[in-house]
């Protein structure tokens, strides 16, 4: 903690060339190798594995991962952690569904109160507005971080079933399709879309002062404080960013699939918590790379694949999920060598 309060500011004063790659470590590129030697296995198990149907599969399910894990990512470096994303990729595209669509002719009671064009504008205003939720029951009314979200997971997750009243959404608007189902230069969109928020954040991590701020606050809060850093409204603006990237995950899954399923999200939690955990995102704050949470996804998805091919039924995939969240975590206590509290 001492290193973070005496370096933290300088690393915000002077964003030299060698402190924008400060935070790159090389373990953050440990699942590379991971992935080839997964890669490979998979062609063993399968020839169907390297298939560009197969892959292409792979990365379009990533896409969608990849944005909550984005989310929670930036969250998680700052110090706070956010279990309400997986409900908020489920009512998020839903409430933009009930306004916008009418009840007449439909399997779906929906309200029709606004015009169709903005669902994906409402689908994202919803999931700022539970980031911002989350935010003010953090921040100002102090609320256990765990606690806030669990309850808004649990809230939200039961909104969604009452709205729908526990049956899918297969009316889904057209702009919901197209960025779930378009191909662009040989890719589906929401590749493109993720890799360029990736980019986005990455870059913002390593050159903007509100972008390295968030290693210093999620480092040492006070020192961070002392530096002059606004730690709260920072803060706020992650949180609320983790739910709006929420919602976009919902919109290309939705679009993706071409419904809303009354479970849409369940569980997601858990794949997002193991690719950050193995992508080296500290639990504790202050440590991790966006690229290093990316591979972790990439890792996570080639796994499940490989099982699948290999003929491993799904209801093993949660119990995998855990293992790998523990075999991270070990690993990484060991590897760093920080003591516990």
């Amino acid at each position: 903690m001492t290193d973070t309060v005496t370096t933290a500011p300088a690393d915000l004063a002077d964003p030299g060339p060698l402190r924008r790659l400060a935070h790159i470590r090389w373990s953050d590129f440990s699942l590379v190798p991971v992935i080839l030697v997964l890669m490979v296995i998979g062609f063993i198990v399968s020839p169907v594995f390297l298939t560009s149907d197969n892959l292409i599969s792979v990365i379009q399910q990533s896409s969608e991962l990849s944005l909550l894990v984005l989310g929670q990512a930036l969250i998680l470096i700052c110090g706070r952690m956010d279990l309400s994303l997986e409900s908020t990729i489920g009512i998020a595209p839903v409430i933009a569904m009930w306004l916008v669509l009418p009840s007449e002719g439909g399997r779906f009671a929906g309200l029709g109160l606004l015009p169709t064009w903005t669902a994906i504008p409402l689908c994202l205003l919803v999931g700022l507005l539970i980031g911002t939720v989350n935010g003010f029951l953090m921040l100002k009314l102090n609320v256990n971080g765990f606690i806030a979200t669990l309850g808004m997971l649990t809230m939200l997750r039961g909104l969604h079933v009452g709205i729908t009243e526990g049956k899918s959404i297969t009316d889904v608007p057209r702009s919901f399709r197209y960025l779930g189902m378009t191909d662009w230069l040989g890719a589906p969109a929401a590749v493109w879309i993720c890799l360029t928020l990736f980019a986005v954040g990455g870059a913002a991590l390593a050159w903007l002062r509100q972008g390295r701020a968030l290693y210093a606050i999620g480092g040492n809060p006070e020192a961070a404080r002392a530096a002059g850093i606004r730690v709260d409204r920072i803060t706020w603006v992650v949180l609320a960013l983790g739910g709006l990237l929420a919602a976009f995950a919902g919109i290309l899954y939705t679009g993706h699939y071409g419904s809303v399923a009354a479970t849409q999200g369940n569980g997601w939690i858990f794949q997002v918590f193991a690719a950050a955990v193995i992508g080296g995102i500290s639990l504790k704050g202050g440590r991790g790379t966006l690229f290093g949470a990316l591979t972790g996804v990439l890792t996570l998805q080639l796994v499940v694949n490989v099982m699948t091919l290999g003929g491993v039924p799904a209801l093993w995939n949660q119990f995998l999920n855990g293992a790998i969240i523990i075999v991270a975590l070990v690993i990484s206590r060991f590897a760093s060598g920080e003591k516990q509290d």
